[in-house]
């Protein structure tokens, strides 16, 4: 420096003192932003690269089943193979957009013809903005098998990249039709659609759980907290357990059908309940649906008509009319109620009767189905004591079943004054409207001896480990009549399926069965009267009538061949009913069925000694055949209830020891012998026995497993397999 000119030597100085403040102000500025990104910004930048390394997955559960109280599986969910695309893989590689262009075409023409799509569409869906796209939802497994072969390098000189085949989850409902009415379906999003998919939607979807997962450099997953398939499991939606029986539900269903089908009627309904609990054993809608290819079916069709349809119940009517009469005490069960030779004139309207009877008892009144001696017990009891059975038998409210769309039915408002003629019509089943669960719930209420239960569809909801989440017990909702008038008419209504009465159709060999018919003219909408040729027939009862086991309402809308109540509907009651006794393994009772012989004890006999061990029971009386010279009889001269045509005397260990009004049950029943029956016959043979029919085929039946003779479980399967004639 000493040996540089002066000005030239302070210049180098300066230009040092410049650089030096420059390096000193850089690593200030280094050491300050050094100090806010780890200190003062430590945490937030931390977070930063945390979602760079982690990547947070939203795990959907698997909905969860519908089972009937069997647990046997009436929907689930099935994965079933989806393919999908990596767009931003497809062209990696292609420099030029006229590459990425080609590779796209070529990928669509060849996905298209794999999988029977469009390629014009599929290509424009390909050239969309993006990186994921789902290319077909739901494909067969040869269509999954093609997929994973064009995207295989070993097979394939050209593999589609970004080709994936992953399992999506698909509702499934494996008996199709069954319960449909009652399920209800899911759309393609996951959303329940209703039935019980929509009321228990949220159950039944579960709860999306977040699963953490790192990246690695080529950007693949690698799980750190467990895989994808347990999250699945510890989120999957919660078991709906139904009260429906699968059995008696394919019973009801089955017979409905036919019976619309034969009478071509509009439609009709079969609800089955358990008197002493409230259990809705089947509840049958026809027309139905199936739920795996609900598009293909009017919306018509997906209607749970046994709760969303009402109708002008008629002569039904007529037992809650006498049974708050009974229980007010307006009218005595031997009293005569003159009706007027089937003609009766009432607020400028003329009431007819198809019997033109005089002086009738209730009970005949009940047997022959009076409307004008109904009429003039309902006048007795009054418009508000009317409504209020009514009501108390739960019409004109819904029942409180989980299912939407239920509707109330009509009845007028208790304020609401009712002229002569309106109280006499309600007496009767007019100007009032039902549905058929009200129908079966009010008949349940006499079975059980006056109690209205809430009905029960849904016994429990369990989640993913076997716990019981909630659950559905028997709940009274208020008494609807006394017991002992639930019991006189139910010795009444026995008599309607016995000769004379009006529904013969009804009658079960070895049971009594109580119960009513109704033929009730439907209103023109067009004129507002009540039309000419449309009916609704239903029937309603239970069985065995001295200890209820099961109560079945049957409604069938507008038959054209045919309409009385006691035709159409009582033999559908009569088919469904035997075969669900069967399968419930109700034995048929001997003796003397006559409630009220039931309802009071048998005097105990004479002592022969004097107590001890050498005392011996009574040998109990040899019983005649029912209709056999001797056999004892009513105050009407008809038989006291000796049921069935071949009962012989009773012997020790024969089935008339059984305590009355007790069932019997059987675990395992042998498999009989269906070969070479049709179809139908040999579905009806199955289920006699008290077994669930699996049909393969059709035609005549060749071959059934397990083979004739095997003592299976009840409930149990039979597989038949059939075969066209050659």
């Amino acid at each position: 420096m000493k040996n540089l000119d002066p000005a030239r030597a302070k210049w180098m100085r300066a230009r040092g003192i410049i650089l030096g403040v420059l390096l000193g102000g850089l690593v200030l500025n280094v050491v300050g932003r050094a100090w806010e990104m780890q200190i003062q910004q430590g945490k937030a930048w931390l977070e930063v690269a945390e979602k760079q390394r982690q990547r947070k997955l939203h795990v959907e559960p698997r909905r969860g089943r519908i089972v009937d109280r069997n647990d046997r599986s009436l929907a689930l969910t099935v994965d079933v193979p989806s393919v999908s695309l990596d767009l931003h893989d497809l062209v990696a590689g292609a420099s030029t957009p006229e590459a990425q262009t080609i590779r796209v075409h070529d990928a669509a023409t060849r996905l298209a013809a794999a999988l029977a799509l469009d390629p014009v569409e599929l290509e424009r869906r390909m050239s969309q903005k993006g990186r994921f796209l789902w290319v077909k939802h739901r494909v067969s497994g040869e269509e999954a098998e093609a997929v994973r072969h064009l995207g295989n390098a070993r097979e394939e000189a050209n593999p589609i990249r970004g080709l994936g085949v992953d399992g999506e989850g698909r509702r499934y409902y494996p008996n199709r039709e069954l319960a449909s009415t009652i399920l209800g379906f899911v759309s393609p999003d996951g959303q329940g659609r209703e039935g019980i998919e929509l009321f228990f939607d949220q159950d039944l979807r579960g709860r999306v759980e977040e699963l953490s997962s790192l990246r690695d450099r080529a950007g693949r997953l690698v799980f750190t907290d467990g895989t994808a398939d347990r999250a699945r499991i510890e989120t999957e939606g919660e078991t709906i357990e139904l009260a429906i029986d699968q059995s008696i539900q394919f019973m009801a269903e089955q017979e409905i059908k036919a019976a619309v089908r034969n009478h071509e009627a509009k439609s009709g309904t079969v609800v089955v309940v358990d008197p002493a609990n409230g259990d809705v054993l089947a509840m049958a809608s026809y027309p139905n649906f199936n739920p795996n290819d609900y598009g293909s079916f009017e919306p018509e069709a997906r209607r749970n008509r046994a709760i969303a349809d009402r109708f002008e119940p008629g002569s039904v009517m007529k037992v809650f009319t006498f049974a708050g009469a009974f229980a007010a005490g307006v009218v005595q069960p031997g009293e005569l109620v003159n009706c007027e030779h089937g003609r009766f004139r009432i607020g400028g309207a003329t009431i007819h009767d198809t019997h033109l009877n005089d002086a009738m008892t209730p009970k005949e009144i009940l047997t022959k189905s009076s409307n004008i001696g109904s009429l003039k017990v309902g006048l007795r009891l009054g418009a508000e004591r009317l409504h209020d059975v009514l009501r108390g038998f739960g019409f004109g409210e819904p029942t409180g079943i989980p299912l939407g769309g239920e509707t109330a039915g009509v009845l007028h408002p208790r304020g609401r004054t009712w002229v002569d003629l309106e109280t006499a019509n309600a007496s009767f089943g007019q100007g009032i409207s039902v549905t058929s669960l009200q129908l079966a719930m009010g008949f349940a209420a006499l079975a059980n001896g006056g109690k209205l239960l809430e009905p029960i569809l849904v016994r429990r909801i369990v989640d993913g480990h076997g716990q019981t989440i909630r659950e559905w017990n028997r709940h009274v909702r208020r008494d609807a009549t006394p017991p002992h008038v639930a019991r006189m008419l139910s010795e009444m209504l026995v008599s309607v399926t016995e000769p004379g009465g009006t529904a013969v159709e009804a009658a079960i060999d070895g049971y009594r069965v109580a119960g009513k018919t109704a033929t009730a003219q439907k209103v023109d909408p067009h004129t507002g009267h009540y039309s000419a040729d449309r009916f609704s027939a239903s029937f309603a009862g239970y069985v065995p009538a001295e200890n209820p086991r099961i109560v079945i309402a049957v409604t069938l809308d507008e038959p054209l061949l045919g309409h009385f109540g006691g035709e159409l509907a009582a033999p559908v009651f009569r088919r469904v009913a035997e075969q669900s006794l069967r399968y419930l393994g109700v034995v048929p009772a001997r003796g003397p069925a006559r409630l009220d012989a039931q309802l009071t004890p048998p005097a105990p006999p004479p002592a022969t000694g004097a107590p001890g061990i050498d005392a011996k029971p009574p040998v109990p009386p040899a019983m005649p055949n029912s209709g056999a010279p001797g056999a004892p009889t009513r105050a009407d001269g008809a038989n006291i209830g000796l049921v069935g045509a071949d009962d012989g005397p009773a012997v020790p260990g024969d089935l008339a020891e059984l305590p009355q009004g007790r069932p019997l049950v059987v675990n395992e029943v042998v498999v009989p012998e269906t070969t070479g029956l049709p179809a139908r016959d040999a579905i009806r043979v199955v289920l006699g026995a008290g077994l669930l029919p699996r049909l393969f085929g059709s035609g005549r039946l060749v071959r059934q497993e397990p083979a004739a003779g095997v003592s299976i479980p009840r409930g149990g399967t039979v597989k038949l397999v059939l075969e066209p004639p050659s």
